[in-house]
């Protein structure tokens, strides 16, 4: 790597600035539309490199590097957009770049990349260096066209993980078949925004509450009914069985009715 100027006191005191509560805005990129740097490709690299992939499959990556793991080139074979050079980073790799992934294990090297990147106006993922980063990786929860990402403002990656563990146990499969039913009958909706909503609203309704069975709608009725078929049937089998039952029914004055 080119010898790089040493960062200025601001620049090295914003590297310690912790933010109060957590002011992440969620938002996601296409990659696909995008030149991603990953600097680095070792087993930090590896683990960057196999998020961005398994996230965007389409996206245009380069790597540079001086070492490239065995991993590394086994995972891109199956990807043509991304090319590796193997060489020291200079600050021309930079050129033509969108965003940056530093994942070299040289601290020192990643603040001066994080450095000249944000000369450039580039925006940078510093691994293992929250306070370095202009964005996070969080953990992803996936069921095809439904995508959630989860972040703990990178305080705690475990809860993260775990997160995603239960969200991916507990959202079916199956709801990507709905979300592809919603999309097509969204296509066939006229009229203005506020008419679509209005139809979409209707029809997701019964989703939350199903129609409910005749037992349902009458269910207090019902509850009436077999009350006085058991206290009838008894009587019945009093009458039936007991003759003193018979009897007394017979001699109940008139009145009591």
């Amino acid at each position: 790597m080119q010898i790089l100027p040493n960062p200025s006191d601001d620049r090295a005191a914003s590297f310690s600035e912790e933010e109060k509560g957590n002011q992440l805005f969620p938002v996601f990129v296409k990659l696909n539309k995008l030149h991603t740097l990953l600097i680095g490709a070792g087993n930090i690299g590896l683990e960057k490199l196999t998020a961005i992939v398994n996230n965007s499959h389409m996206a245009k990556i380069t790597i540079v590097a001086e070492t490239v793991s065995s991993e590394i080139y086994a995972l891109i074979a199956n990807y043509p957009n991304i090319k590796v050079k193997q060489k020291s980073f200079d600050v021309s790799d930079l050129e033509n770049i969108d965003i940056v992934f530093a994942a070299t294990n040289n601290y020192i090297l990643n603040e001066e990349i994080r450095v000249v990147t944000h000369d450039k106006g580039l925006l940078i993922n510093v691994a293992d260096k929250p306070e370095l980063c202009d964005f996070y990786l969080g953990s992803i929860v996936q069921k095809g066209d439904l995508k959630i990402a989860i972040s703990t403002n990178g305080k705690s990656p475990t809860i993260a993980k775990r997160l995603k563990q239960i969200l991916n146990e507990g959202i079916p499969a199956e709801l990507d078949e709905t979300l592809q039913n919603m999309s097509a009958l969204r296509q066939t909706l006229t009229g203005d925004f506020s008419a679509k909503v209005k139809k979409l609203n209707k029809v997701t309704k019964s989703l939350i509450n199903p129609k409910k069975s005749f037992a349902e709608r009458n269910i207090n009725w019902l509850i009436w009914l077999a009350s006085i078929l058991l206290i009838g049937a008894i009587g019945i089998s009093l009458w039936n069985t007991e003759p003193e039952f018979q009897s007394f029914l017979i001699h109940i004055d008139p009145l009591f009715y």
